[in-house]
């Protein structure tokens, strides 16, 4: 009698998993808006392949998925609470798809390090220097651009970048305005365009007639004034940037929070498996019309689940 042991192949019954192929839409948490007068929040990195890109491939019978998550914006001359966006992820077995959390809206000046950097850089706040870069994850295409540099001259806050362009500097002097955020980038692979991933509006100094408008697809305005209230939230599920808080007593006010990201998997038709769900409920399938396209939308972490 032999002894040993049977190698079976992967899954029920010895057979292989076959990869599906996919196409992809992965947008991690925005960054938050600086306090007093702060920059506006870099969006999150941006990631897809709809339409006409390289397809992922969907690799394993459960994947799971992870939004990131929305940073929260500091108060006080140090920035305290302040984060950066959380990275959203696709969790292949060949390894980790990403996209990078948002830079929020302030500088080394806070002693924070690189919370500025980030899928989309932060805008730079009162006076501050050096703006936050955008496309930390060094990807091609980018996953996002640079926020707006402030510099001594300028009083109020700069805008964060966004998807598809760079945030403003702020206007010079006392009186200058906030920077606007960078605008977002628009996407059809739910089958309707959606503009997401804006960035933040810088905050405008005490004399400023205004902050910087927030970038299209959802980032939050700054906000001026003496005292001035807090900066606008990005748009849950765009990943955009907070807006810039307005001077407050100790720099009390806080900048806006960033917005949750998403992750948007759209499986074709023809390479379709027999069955797929979605974990938790939030979370959702849809089929395309009339394409016959399922479409999975993460917007809180989860699993994708294929048969």
């Amino acid at each position: 009698m032999a002894f040993g042991y049977t190698i079976l192949g992967f899954g029920s019954g010895g057979s292989a998993f076959s990869p599906y192929d996919a196409d992809y839409l992965i947008i991690a948490g925005g960054g938050a808006g600086g306090p007093s007068p702060g920059g506006g929040g870099g969006a999150g990195g941006y990631r897809t392949s709809f339409p006409g890109g390289t397809k992922i491939s969907l690799d394993a019978a459960t994947i799971s998925i992870t939004v990131g998550t929305a940073a929260t914006g500091g108060t006080g001359s140090t920035g305290t609470g302040l984060t950066k966006g959380g990275d959203s992820t696709i969790g292949l077995a060949a390894g980790n798809f990403s996209s990078s959390g948002g830079g929020s809206g302030v500088n080394d000046g806070f002693g924070t390090g690189d919370l500025n950097d980030g899928g989309s850089g932060g805008g730079t706040p009162h006076q501050g220097s050096p703006k936050g870069d955008g496309n930390i994850g060094g990807y091609s295409p980018v996953e996002g651009y640079d926020g707006g540099q402030s510099g001594g001259g300028n009083y109020s806050g700069s805008g964060g970048g966004g998807a598809s362009g760079a945030g403003s500097n702020a206007s010079p002097g006392h009186s200058g305005a906030g920077g606007p955020g960078g605008n977002g980038l628009a996407n059809s692979i739910t089958g309707s365009s959606v503009t997401r991933a804006g960035g933040g509006g810088g905050a405008g100094w005490v004399n400023a007639p205004s902050g910087g408008s927030g970038g299209t697809g959802g980032g939050g305005p700054g906000h001026a004034g003496n005292p001035g209230p807090a900066g606008v939230d990005g748009t849950a599920s765009t990943g955009s940037g907070g807006g810039g808080s307005a001077y407050g007593a100790s720099g009390g006010v806080p900048g806006g929070a960033g917005g949750t990201g998403i992750v948007i998997i759209r499986i074709p038709a023809a390479n379709a498996p027999a069955a797929l769900a979605v974990a938790p409920g939030t979370n959702t399938v849809a089929t395309d019309s009339p394409t016959g396209d399922k479409i999975c939308t993460f917007t809180v972490d989860g699993t994708l689940t294929l048969a």
